[in-house]
């Protein structure tokens, strides 16, 4: 008990910082694309689709590695693993501003993929989740809260630094601030986790079975997070031009789109309020994808409430990043939590980098209704997938 009161007596402080890094290094890498790519697209003179094809290298790097991630967190704790994302996130920030070919491009993406995958949200939730175990989940919801503002933080910032020095300065300084910001807080505030408890003995018979089960629950966990993921990234990507195919003018799009932003942290907020009445996380993951097949069948039906339906896309996809890392805590040993948010990471991130590619074959084939479709009937699947997991958690 002596040894944990510290990392208790720490916890606001901690997720106040890991939420500060997590800003820095959502804003820096997955979100960076989205301002620098048309200027590194007309400085170079590759293609936007070029340039922006790096972010889907990173991102399937990121989740082949990830496993690797996990396990590295629950061997050694968080403070290495963080403190090592923000040496690569500085070092592919000082490779593209420095590259002239497009072939280092790519290597210094892939450089980004491996500091994503060792410092994003699965790193920083299996960092919390290997400190503080099943209690875990209000620090994970307050991570959250603070990460969801990393392209309101950035995005402005990113565009600053371009305006101002080109996109090549705006990646150095994202390298020093990785380096000067975010490494600091990663060393110094992130303690030693506690040791691995022990677990039950248990028979043969009764091991067997309690892998059966396991496998089953993540299995569909897995599925659960990999759809919600593909849903999540191609309307990420093509949410505007799917706008616009419905008649909605590109000024409109871009304000109806921001409304998604308010609903997530509206959410977040309000599952951090009754999420202090205990109830099962299983509860939020089905709320979650309730709310994204609701938004997207509204977004397919009707012209007419195009609002109402981002709103409630919106806010199922914030409290999904929550039900994404409380659940594992409770489905599944939470002294292998990092291990196990390092295996769920893979899939969804896979399927993140391939979403924008698919999203576009669509487009071309049939238009926005055919993606809409597409994700409608996914999520109503979702919702399927999410209903066994009720029934496999109740049993």
């Amino acid at each position: 008990m002596e040894a944990a009161a510290p990392i208790a007596r720490n916890r606001h402080v901690l997720v106040t910082a890991l939420g500060i890094t997590q800003i820095l290094a959502w804003g820096s890498s997955y979100y960076l694309p989205a301002v620098l790519a048309a200027p590194i697209a007309k400085d170079t003179g590759w293609s936007l689709a070029s340039v922006v094809a790096g972010l889907s290298c990173g991102l399937l790097l990121a989740g082949l590695v990830s496993p690797v991630t996990g396990r590295l967190i629950q061997r050694h704790g968080g403070r290495p693993v963080l403190a090592a994302g923000s040496l690569l996130l500085a070092a592919a920030h000082t490779l593209l501003a420095t590259t002239t070919a497009y072939p280092l491009y790519l290597v210094a993406w892939l450089l980004m993929g491996l500091g994503m995958s060792s410092s994003l949200y699965d790193a920083g939730f299996a960092t919390l989740g290997r400190l503080y175990g099943r209690g875990a989940r209000g620090a994970i919801t307050n991570l959250t809260l603070v990460g969801g503002f990393a392209s309101t933080v950035c995005w402005p910032l990113s565009a600053f630094l371009v305006e101002h020095g080109g996109w090549r300065v705006a990646c150095l300084a994202y390298a020093a601030i990785h380096v000067a910001i975010c490494l600091p807080l990663h060393l110094w505030v992130i303690p030693p986790p506690p040791p691995a408890a022990p677990g039950p003995v248990r028979d043969r018979s009764q091991q067997a079975s309690a892998m059966g089960g396991t496998r089953a629950r993540f299995i569909l966990l897995a599925s659960i997070l990999t759809l919600a993921a593909m849903i999540a990234s191609m309307l990420s990507v093509h949410l505007l031009t799917l706008l616009q195919l419905r008649g909605v003018g590109l000024a409109a799009a871009v304000g109806l789109g921001a409304l998604i932003g308010p609903s997530q942290v509206g959410a977040r907020v309000a599952e951090l309020l009754i999420g202090r009445n205990r109830h099962h996380p299983i509860w939020t993951m089905l709320a979650s994808v309730s709310l994204l097949a609701a938004g997207i069948w509204l977004l397919l039906a009707s012209h007419a409430f195009i609002a109402l339906a981002l709103i409630l896309y919106g806010a199922g996809n914030g409290i999904h990043t929550i039900a994404r890392g409380a659940l594992p805590l409770v489905l599944f040993d939470p002294q292998q939590y990092a291990v196990l948010m390092g295996k769920l990471a893979t899939p969804s991130l896979i399927i993140q980098a391939a979403a924008p590619s698919i999203g576009a074959l669509l487009l071309g084939m049939g238009g926005g209704d055919l993606v809409l479709t597409t994700l409608a009937l996914a999520a109503t699947v979702n919702m399927g997938l999410c209903a066994c997991l009720v029934v496999a958690v109740r049993r």
